[in-house]
Protein backbone atom coordinates (compact mmCIF):
# COMPACT_ATOMS: atom_id res chain seq x y z
CA UNK A 1 0.00 0.00 0.00
CA UNK A 2 1.51 3.35 -0.83
CA UNK A 3 1.45 6.28 1.63
CA UNK A 4 -0.84 9.41 -0.51
CA UNK A 5 1.43 11.96 1.77
CA UNK A 6 3.94 11.94 4.77
CA UNK A 7 5.02 14.89 7.28
CA UNK A 8 4.42 14.93 10.91
CA UNK A 9 1.53 15.26 13.61
CA UNK A 10 2.42 18.32 15.86
CA UNK A 11 0.29 18.97 18.93
CA UNK A 12 2.54 21.26 21.68
CA UNK A 13 6.23 20.52 21.01
CA UNK A 14 5.56 17.21 20.43
CA UNK A 15 6.44 15.70 16.55
CA UNK A 16 5.55 12.73 15.32
CA UNK A 17 6.77 11.63 12.31
CA UNK A 18 3.97 9.60 9.91
CA UNK A 19 2.88 8.31 6.64
CA UNK A 20 -0.80 8.45 5.78
CA UNK A 21 -2.49 5.35 4.28
CA UNK A 22 -5.52 5.26 2.36
CA UNK A 23 -7.81 3.33 5.08
CA UNK A 24 -10.46 1.83 2.48
CA UNK A 25 -11.21 1.03 -1.02
CA UNK A 26 -13.39 1.36 -3.76
CA UNK A 27 -15.25 -1.93 -5.39
CA UNK A 28 -17.35 -0.13 -7.57
CA UNK A 29 -17.93 -1.55 -11.18
CA UNK A 30 -16.10 1.12 -13.51
CA UNK A 31 -17.20 0.96 -17.30
CA UNK A 32 -15.59 2.19 -20.27
CA UNK A 33 -17.50 4.73 -22.67
CA UNK A 34 -17.50 2.89 -26.45
CA UNK A 35 -18.55 3.74 -30.06
CA UNK A 36 -22.02 2.10 -30.57
CA UNK A 37 -21.58 1.70 -34.28
CA UNK A 38 -17.93 -0.30 -34.14
CA UNK A 39 -17.46 -0.66 -30.06
CA UNK A 40 -14.29 1.27 -30.31
CA UNK A 41 -12.95 2.56 -27.12
CA UNK A 42 -13.72 6.42 -26.74
CA UNK A 43 -10.82 7.46 -24.77
CA UNK A 44 -10.07 11.25 -23.02
CA UNK A 45 -7.07 13.43 -24.98
CA UNK A 46 -4.92 16.10 -23.20
CA UNK A 47 -4.75 18.47 -26.61
CA UNK A 48 -2.85 21.68 -26.85
CA UNK A 49 -5.07 24.20 -27.94
CA UNK A 50 -2.66 26.13 -29.51
CA UNK A 51 -1.21 23.67 -32.05
CA UNK A 52 -3.73 21.36 -31.61
CA UNK A 53 -1.60 18.40 -30.70
CA UNK A 54 -1.99 15.67 -28.17
CA UNK A 55 0.78 16.29 -25.00
CA UNK A 56 1.76 13.94 -22.11
CA UNK A 57 1.57 14.25 -18.65
CA UNK A 58 5.40 15.03 -18.31
CA UNK A 59 4.28 18.15 -20.32
CA UNK A 60 1.57 19.61 -18.46
CA UNK A 61 2.02 21.93 -15.72
CA UNK A 62 -0.15 23.66 -13.41
CA UNK A 63 -1.65 27.28 -14.04
CA UNK A 64 -3.99 29.93 -12.61
CA UNK A 65 -5.28 32.48 -14.73
CA UNK A 66 -5.75 35.80 -13.54
CA UNK A 67 -7.15 37.11 -16.88
CA UNK A 68 -8.03 36.13 -20.37
CA UNK A 69 -4.68 36.75 -21.27
CA UNK A 70 -2.58 36.41 -18.17
CA UNK A 71 -1.92 32.44 -17.16
CA UNK A 72 0.10 32.17 -13.89
CA UNK A 73 2.83 29.13 -14.10
CA UNK A 74 3.30 27.17 -10.61
CA UNK A 75 5.95 24.21 -10.35
CA UNK A 76 4.95 21.11 -7.94
CA UNK A 77 8.06 22.38 -6.26
CA UNK A 78 6.95 25.95 -5.12
CA UNK A 79 3.57 24.26 -3.85
CA UNK A 80 5.95 22.04 -2.01
CA UNK A 81 7.99 25.03 -0.27
CA UNK A 82 4.66 27.44 0.56
CA UNK A 83 4.93 29.13 3.87
CA UNK A 84 2.29 27.49 5.51
CA UNK A 85 3.33 25.40 8.48
CA UNK A 86 0.75 22.77 7.70
CA UNK A 87 2.14 21.81 4.31
CA UNK A 88 4.19 19.29 5.61
CA UNK A 89 2.36 18.70 9.54
CA UNK A 90 -1.14 17.60 10.79
CA UNK A 91 -1.10 20.47 13.06
CA UNK A 92 -3.62 19.75 16.62
CA UNK A 93 -5.60 22.54 17.58
CA UNK A 94 -7.92 21.13 19.82
CA UNK A 95 -9.25 18.47 21.47
CA UNK A 96 -12.76 17.82 21.52
CA UNK A 97 -15.57 15.14 22.49
CA UNK A 98 -15.96 12.76 19.77
CA UNK A 99 -20.05 12.97 20.35
CA UNK A 100 -20.02 16.77 19.90
CA UNK A 101 -18.61 16.46 16.21
CA UNK A 102 -21.45 16.41 13.51
CA UNK A 103 -21.01 13.34 11.64
CA UNK A 104 -21.87 15.34 8.27
CA UNK A 105 -19.41 16.98 8.41
CA UNK A 106 -16.71 13.79 8.47
CA UNK A 107 -15.47 12.46 5.02
CA UNK A 108 -12.33 9.81 4.24
CA UNK A 109 -10.46 8.35 6.49
CA UNK A 110 -6.67 7.65 6.37
CA UNK A 111 -4.82 5.34 8.38
CA UNK A 112 -1.43 7.14 10.01
CA UNK A 113 1.56 5.02 10.39
CA UNK A 114 4.60 5.91 12.39
CA UNK A 115 7.58 6.55 10.14
CA UNK A 116 10.48 5.32 11.69
CA UNK A 117 11.61 4.18 15.06
CA UNK A 118 11.71 7.99 16.22
CA UNK A 119 8.22 7.98 15.83
CA UNK A 120 7.24 4.72 18.04
CA UNK A 121 6.79 6.40 21.44
CA UNK A 122 5.16 9.74 20.57
CA UNK A 123 2.63 7.98 18.54
CA UNK A 124 1.73 5.58 20.95
CA UNK A 125 1.28 8.17 23.56
CA UNK A 126 -0.76 9.95 21.34
CA UNK A 127 -2.90 6.72 20.63
CA UNK A 128 -3.10 5.53 24.23
CA UNK A 129 -3.83 9.92 25.30
CA UNK A 130 -6.70 9.83 23.17
CA UNK A 131 -8.28 6.75 24.40
CA UNK A 132 -7.69 7.12 27.98
CA UNK A 133 -8.95 10.80 27.31
CA UNK A 134 -12.13 9.81 25.11
CA UNK A 135 -11.41 12.51 23.24
CA UNK A 136 -10.87 13.43 19.64
CA UNK A 137 -8.02 15.72 18.50
CA UNK A 138 -8.97 18.51 15.70
CA UNK A 139 -6.35 19.55 13.12
CA UNK A 140 -5.36 21.62 10.44
CA UNK A 141 -3.20 20.23 7.23
CA UNK A 142 -2.89 21.06 4.25
CA UNK A 143 -3.56 18.31 1.08
CA UNK A 144 -3.44 19.09 -2.61
CA UNK A 145 -3.73 22.45 -3.03
CA UNK A 146 -5.75 23.68 -0.16
CA UNK A 147 -6.01 23.50 4.00
CA UNK A 148 -8.15 21.16 5.23
CA UNK A 149 -9.80 20.53 8.77
CA UNK A 150 -9.08 17.17 10.49
CA UNK A 151 -10.19 15.22 12.70
CA UNK A 152 -8.11 12.71 14.59
CA UNK A 153 -9.27 9.24 16.30
CA UNK A 154 -8.44 5.90 17.57
CA UNK A 155 -8.79 2.41 15.58
CA UNK A 156 -7.62 -0.41 17.29
CA UNK A 157 -4.13 0.05 17.55
CA UNK A 158 -3.89 3.11 15.05
CA UNK A 159 -4.75 6.65 14.56
CA UNK A 160 -6.90 7.26 11.88
CA UNK A 161 -7.11 10.95 10.20
CA UNK A 162 -10.40 11.99 8.82
CA UNK A 163 -11.06 14.89 6.26
CA UNK A 164 -13.48 17.51 7.51
CA UNK A 165 -15.75 20.11 6.12
CA UNK A 166 -15.33 23.41 6.68
CA UNK A 167 -18.06 25.18 8.79
CA UNK A 168 -19.31 27.15 5.49
CA UNK A 169 -19.47 24.01 3.49
CA UNK A 170 -22.38 22.24 4.71
CA UNK A 171 -25.35 23.27 3.91
CA UNK A 172 -28.35 24.32 6.08
CA UNK A 173 -31.09 21.52 6.13
CA UNK A 174 -33.98 23.95 7.58
CA UNK A 175 -35.65 24.57 4.25
CA UNK A 176 -36.01 20.34 3.93
CA UNK A 177 -38.09 20.16 7.31
CA UNK A 178 -41.37 18.91 6.18
CA UNK A 179 -44.31 21.54 7.79
CA UNK A 180 -45.86 20.49 11.24
CA UNK A 181 -47.74 17.44 11.85
CA UNK A 182 -49.69 15.90 14.67
CA UNK A 183 -48.20 12.76 16.15
CA UNK A 184 -49.23 10.90 18.99
CA UNK A 185 -47.28 9.46 22.04
CA UNK A 186 -48.79 5.99 20.90
CA UNK A 187 -47.71 6.39 17.73
CA UNK A 188 -43.79 7.38 18.73
CA UNK A 189 -44.00 4.52 21.34
CA UNK A 190 -44.86 2.02 18.26
CA UNK A 191 -42.26 3.52 16.27
CA UNK A 192 -40.13 2.98 18.73
CA UNK A 193 -40.85 -0.58 19.66
CA UNK A 194 -40.43 -1.42 15.64
CA UNK A 195 -36.21 0.41 15.90
CA UNK A 196 -36.15 -2.07 19.36
CA UNK A 197 -37.33 -5.08 17.23
CA UNK A 198 -35.06 -4.31 14.72
CA UNK A 199 -32.12 -3.20 16.96
CA UNK A 200 -28.51 -4.77 16.42
CA UNK A 201 -25.02 -4.44 18.06
CA UNK A 202 -23.36 -3.96 14.61
CA UNK A 203 -22.79 -3.76 11.10
CA UNK A 204 -20.35 -6.21 10.92
CA UNK A 205 -21.03 -9.78 9.65
CA UNK A 206 -24.80 -8.08 8.93
CA UNK A 207 -26.53 -9.77 6.08
CA UNK A 208 -27.99 -7.03 4.94
CA UNK A 209 -24.20 -5.14 5.07
CA UNK A 210 -23.55 -6.52 1.64
CA UNK A 211 -23.16 -4.30 -1.99
CA UNK A 212 -26.12 -6.21 -3.86
CA UNK A 213 -26.12 -3.76 -6.25
CA UNK A 214 -22.45 -4.57 -7.31
CA UNK A 215 -23.04 -8.29 -6.89
CA UNK A 216 -25.90 -7.60 -9.16
CA UNK A 217 -23.94 -6.08 -11.75
CA UNK A 218 -21.26 -9.01 -11.60
CA UNK A 219 -24.28 -11.23 -12.46
CA UNK A 220 -25.10 -9.21 -15.44
CA UNK A 221 -21.86 -8.70 -17.08
CA UNK A 222 -21.33 -13.11 -16.46
CA UNK A 223 -24.20 -13.41 -17.91
CA UNK A 224 -23.41 -11.63 -21.09
CA UNK A 225 -20.13 -12.80 -21.69
CA UNK A 226 -21.40 -16.15 -21.61
CA UNK A 227 -24.13 -14.71 -24.25
CA UNK A 228 -26.33 -15.29 -22.04
CA UNK A 229 -29.39 -13.36 -21.30
CA UNK A 230 -29.20 -11.07 -18.27
CA UNK A 231 -31.43 -12.05 -15.51
CA UNK A 232 -34.76 -10.16 -15.03
CA UNK A 233 -36.10 -8.41 -12.02
CA UNK A 234 -39.52 -10.10 -10.69
CA UNK A 235 -42.04 -7.96 -11.16
CA UNK A 236 -43.44 -6.86 -7.52
CA UNK A 237 -47.15 -5.41 -6.94
CA UNK A 238 -47.39 -1.41 -7.54
CA UNK A 239 -48.36 0.44 -4.30
CA UNK A 240 -52.17 0.68 -4.26
CA UNK A 241 -51.38 4.70 -3.03
CA UNK A 242 -54.56 3.86 -0.53
CA UNK A 243 -54.68 5.67 3.13
CA UNK A 244 -53.24 3.55 5.21
CA UNK A 245 -54.16 3.02 9.29
CA UNK A 246 -50.35 4.59 10.53
CA UNK A 247 -50.72 2.86 13.95
CA UNK A 248 -51.98 -0.24 12.03
CA UNK A 249 -48.45 -0.29 9.69
CA UNK A 250 -46.18 0.05 12.42
CA UNK A 251 -47.68 -2.94 14.92
CA UNK A 252 -47.26 -5.16 11.18
CA UNK A 253 -43.90 -3.58 11.13
CA UNK A 254 -42.80 -4.79 14.17
CA UNK A 255 -44.22 -8.16 13.86
CA UNK A 256 -42.63 -9.07 11.11
CA UNK A 257 -39.60 -7.94 12.08
CA UNK A 258 -40.36 -9.96 15.40
CA UNK A 259 -40.78 -12.91 12.99
CA UNK A 260 -37.78 -12.22 10.73
CA UNK A 261 -35.59 -12.58 13.81
CA UNK A 262 -37.51 -15.67 15.22
CA UNK A 263 -38.86 -13.63 18.08
CA UNK A 264 -42.45 -14.11 17.25
CA UNK A 265 -45.04 -13.18 19.74
CA UNK A 266 -48.27 -14.77 20.26
CA UNK A 267 -49.68 -12.44 22.41
CA UNK A 268 -48.94 -9.49 19.97
CA UNK A 269 -51.49 -7.27 18.27
CA UNK A 270 -51.77 -6.67 15.40
CA UNK A 271 -54.60 -5.21 12.86
CA UNK A 272 -55.88 -5.83 9.70
CA UNK A 273 -55.06 -3.97 7.33
CA UNK A 274 -57.70 -1.39 5.82
CA UNK A 275 -58.81 -1.87 2.46
CA UNK A 276 -58.59 0.42 -0.21
CA UNK A 277 -61.19 3.56 0.08
CA UNK A 278 -62.88 5.46 -3.04
CA UNK A 279 -63.19 8.15 -0.68
CA UNK A 280 -62.52 9.53 3.22
CA UNK A 281 -64.88 11.71 5.23
CA UNK A 282 -63.24 14.78 6.28
CA UNK A 283 -65.06 14.70 9.72
CA UNK A 284 -63.94 10.68 10.02
CA UNK A 285 -61.31 11.30 8.78
CA UNK A 286 -57.54 10.78 10.40
CA UNK A 287 -54.34 12.13 8.92
CA UNK A 288 -52.16 9.07 7.88
CA UNK A 289 -49.02 8.49 6.06
CA UNK A 290 -49.21 6.53 2.86
CA UNK A 291 -47.37 3.14 3.43
CA UNK A 292 -45.62 1.99 -0.12
CA UNK A 293 -44.74 -1.35 0.07
CA UNK A 294 -41.21 -2.30 -1.01
CA UNK A 295 -40.87 -4.48 -4.56
CA UNK A 296 -40.34 -7.42 -3.93
CA UNK A 297 -36.53 -8.48 -3.84
CA UNK A 298 -34.65 -11.33 -5.89
CA UNK A 299 -31.77 -13.00 -4.09
CA UNK A 300 -28.53 -11.97 -5.23
CA UNK A 301 -25.67 -15.16 -6.03
CA UNK A 302 -22.55 -14.93 -4.06
CA UNK A 303 -20.46 -12.37 -5.91
CA UNK A 304 -18.38 -13.30 -8.73
CA UNK A 305 -15.34 -11.44 -8.25
CA UNK A 306 -12.85 -11.30 -10.99
CA UNK A 307 -15.83 -12.47 -13.38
Amino acid sequence: MRPVWSGAISFGLVTIPIKVLPATEDHSIRFHQYHLEDMGRIRTRKVCELDDKEVANAEIGKGYELSKDTLVAVSDAELDQIPLPTAKAIEIAAFVPYESIDPIRIGDGYFLQGDGQVAAKPYVLLRKALERSEKAAIAKFAWRGRERLGLLRVKGDTIVLHAMKWPDEVRSPESLAPKPVDVTDDEIDQAMQLIESMASDGIADQEWATDRYTTAIEDVLAAKAEGKKPPKPETGEEPAGQVVDLMAALQDSVQKAKTARGEGDENATVHEMPKKKTAVKKSTAKKTAAKKKPPAKKAVSKARRGA
